[in-house]
């Protein structure tokens, strides 16, 4: 038994009639094209990830520039309450 109930020697044959009607040529080129289109893929996944975690890293130092900024002002309220 092979895969899902087909035997080796039939995955073989549909093979054979894959390759006899498509040829060679076409089946490479096919492959090449599923292969960049993959490719593309992960490099665009990637892109927006690193965007993300710009992002995500400028939130970061934005809150930390507001925190800093009220905790100076409350040391000048202090300063001036004084």
């Amino acid at each position: 038994m092979g895969i899902g109930g087909i035997s080796i020697w039939q995955l073989l044959i549909i093979l054979v009639i894959v390759v006899l009607l498509f040829g060679t040529k076409k089946l490479r080129s096919l492959g090449g094209d599923l292969g960049s289109a993959i490719k593309n893929f992960k490099d665009s996944m990637q892109e927006g990830r690193d965007e993300s975690d710009k992002k995500d890293d400028d939130n970061i130092i934005e809150h930390d520039d507001k925190q800093a900024h009220s905790q100076q002002r409350q040391e000048d309220k202090d300063k001036s309450s004084r």
